[in-house]
């Protein structure tokens, strides 16, 4: 990761499961300020002291990105983009 000073440091870290187990390339990195979703490398949202941030660039890179985008935020495409329309979500470089 490299946007430690908004990301924090690194503490952990744990694949997304998937039906035949751990799915290699997806990751939840657990930081000293929050949680942080990585699709292979590179950070794709985060949600960090109480806000989300969103990877302007990357956010909707491919379909299995989404997939993960969407179980990391617990939420649809939609949903998410209306969340970046209204400011909720803080669209931003991450990588």
């Amino acid at each position: 990761m490299l946007n430690t000073q908004l990301l924090g440091n690194f503490k952990s870290v744990e694949n997304f499961g998937g039906r035949n187990g751990k799915v290699k390339n997806q990751l939840k990195i657990q930081t000293d300020k929050g949680l942080v979703f990585q699709s292979y490398n590179s950070v794709i949202a985060a949600n960090v002291s109480g806000k989300t941030y969103i990877d302007a660039d990357k956010w909707d890179y491919s379909t299995t990105t989404g997939k993960y985008r969407n179980q990391f935020l617990g939420e649809n495409k939609a949903a998410t983009e209306k969340k970046i329309a209204s400011g909720e979500y803080i669209l931003c470089d991450l990588n």
